[in-house]
């Protein structure tokens, strides 16, 4: 089968392998129950999301006809860059300060890979979102997370 879109093919795989390796990587935690879901409950389910989604766009790669191949372009270092330490920074400090400093810092990094970065809507969304995350998650679903950094 020839590849008809380049981009979506390798969109496609990416989704996948990130799915799988989340889904993966979250039977080392407890499931819970859908009433009292335990900390790998919601990475399996969205780690099997992401992998159906992949494979949705890695199929239509296969099938769709597109002008030129749709061929990849160059690749964006600075977002990619600005996203993925986010999150490193995210999963890496989290124990150590915090939901409510790394959270919000995590955001910040993750708005600075955009070209229409400003500080006062970095600030704005980080406040808004650590607000949301922390209603969903932590007053909400109960989960423990730590809120402050870490004594001793």
């Amino acid at each position: 089968m020839k590849i008809k879109s380049q981009r979506d093919f390798v969109s496609g795989l990416a989704l996948i392998v990130t799915g799988a390796a989340f889904a993966i990587g979250a039977t080392n935690y407890s499931f819970g129950t859908a009433i009292r879901p335990g900390p790998g409950y919601f990475p399996f389910g969205l780690g099997i999301i992401l992998a159906i989604l992949g494979g949705i766009v890695l199929f239509g790669s296969l099938t769709q006809n597109r002008k030129g191949g749709d061929p990849i372009g160059a690749i964006p270092w600075r977002p990619l860059g600005c996203i993925v330490g986010a999150i490193v920074f995210f999963g890496f400090f989290l124990p150590k300060l915090g939901f409510l400093i790394s959270f919000p810092v995590m955001i910040v990094l993750t708005a600075a890979g955009g070209n229409e970065f400003t500080w006062k809507d970095a600030l704005l969304n980080a406040f808004i979102l650590t607000v949301i995350s922390y209603l969903i998650f932590i007053y909400g679903l109960q989960l423990t997370i730590p809120l402050w950094p870490a004594h001793g």
